[in-house]
């Protein structure tokens, strides 16, 4: 039996994905019981973790699959708990990203190597509580990413889609990790490379957030290698507009919103393509300020004047040329694409709200 692809409704399509996402940790809570109260304390911390989000990796892989099946079998509470899996592989990109970072916060709560270091001194433990939250955010990361591979495995549609997805699943978790290492040692370097950082952008998030969803969702359809260039001739440039968004978000973001501090990524030293560009192009003592003060502790007037810096060195507004370049370039492969009218209107609104969202 068939029906026709489901009507678009964003906060009842998260509201699925989070159903899924609890239901699937529910099992791993009976599975973790007999290990006790300290296994109990890391499940709660996974619940968190994967608590609240816009779900746009999940409605990729999600429509990417309609944009091939169009009328889609009765195979929808399997396809969500499919696209729920990349919100567990973002959940632990995020819990150690946290931690690489040195963050403080996520989501306006603690970021979770702070939350278990606070845990630690709170009960008065041994040793260094830093190296115990430090620990926790590992292992926890590392669970929720073999937990992300479960459930697509074992999310229900038959074995013979979800055996390609799961490749493509790999090729994205190489891809993330890897772009990940990427960043650290581009930061470490302390080199702000226009190139670099685009590459780092390219591979640690943009393939991730869009292009790979599309394609893990298009893989489940049964999609050709044809249907998957396509979606990536969309998803690739939109992911790259995503992420520069998120830069872009990440020193000029309202706290309110974002659940970080003002100015984040300037004082987590993140030498972004927005960094970069405005070291290149502000003046030289401008740009040994914004250079210097990258990676440091910053009160709100440090961070407006660097805000300053990189307003007048004209970045911010070519990262929004960018951004608007890149959309153009998506929707223009979207709209010449070979796939269900009915997902490329709502792939269509999805890349309006991944490139000019406030948040």
């Amino acid at each position: 039996m068939t029906s026709t692809v489901p009507a678009w409704e964003p906060s009842a399509f998260r509201a699925r994905v989070q159903a899924a996402l609890d239901g699937f940790l529910d099992e791993q809570g009976e599975r973790l019981a007999p290990l006790g109260a300290d296994a109990t304390r890391l499940l709660a911390e996974a619940r968190a973790s994967v608590s609240g989000g816009k779900r746009f990796r999940a409605a990729f892989c999600y429509w990417g699959f309609h944009a091939v099946a169009g009328a889609a079998e009765d195979a929808d509470d399997a396809l969500v708990r499919a696209c729920a899996s990349l919100e567990l592989l973002h959940a632990s990109a995020l819990v150690h990203d946290d931690y690489m970072d040195a963050s403080d916060t996520r989501r306006g709560r603690p970021a979770t190597h702070r939350g278990f270091a606070h845990d630690h001194r709170r009960d008065g433990w041994r040793g260094d509580p830093d190296q115990y939250g430090a620990s926790a955010a590992i292992l926890l990361g590392d669970l929720l990413l073999s937990w992300s591979d479960e459930l697509l495995r074992r999310c229900g549609l038959p074995l013979d889609r979800v055996a390609p997805a799961l490749d493509v699943f790999d090729r994205c978790r190489g891809e993330v990790i890897t772009g990940q290492f990427l960043d650290v040692s581009v930061q470490a370097r302390g080199i702000a490379d226009v190139d670099a950082a685009m590459t780092v952008l390219r591979y640690k998030s943009a393939k991730y957030s869009v292009e790979r969803p599309l394609h893990i969702g298009a893989t489940l359809a049964g999609g050709s290698e044809r249907q998957l260039a396509q979606l990536g001739a969309f998803g690739l440039p939109l992911g790259e507009a995503f992420q520069l968004r998120d830069d872009l978000l990440g020193v000029f973001g309202d706290p309110s919103r974002t659940g970080k501090p003002a100015g984040d990524d300037l004082i987590e030293g993140k030498r972004t393509v927005l960094v970069a560009l405005a070291l290149d192009a502000a003046p030289p003592g401008a740009s040994a300020r914004l250079d210097a003060a990258l990676g440091r502790p910053l009160d709100v007037e440090q961070v407006e004047e660097l805000r300053r810096i990189i307003d007048d060195s004209g970045a911010h507004a070519q990262v929004e040329d960018v951004i608007a370049l890149l959309a153009d370039r998506a929707t223009t492969a979207l709209r010449e694409a070979d796939v269900d009218e009915h997902a490329r209107g709502v792939l269509l609104e999805l890349a309006t709200a991944v490139t000019d969202r406030l948040h």
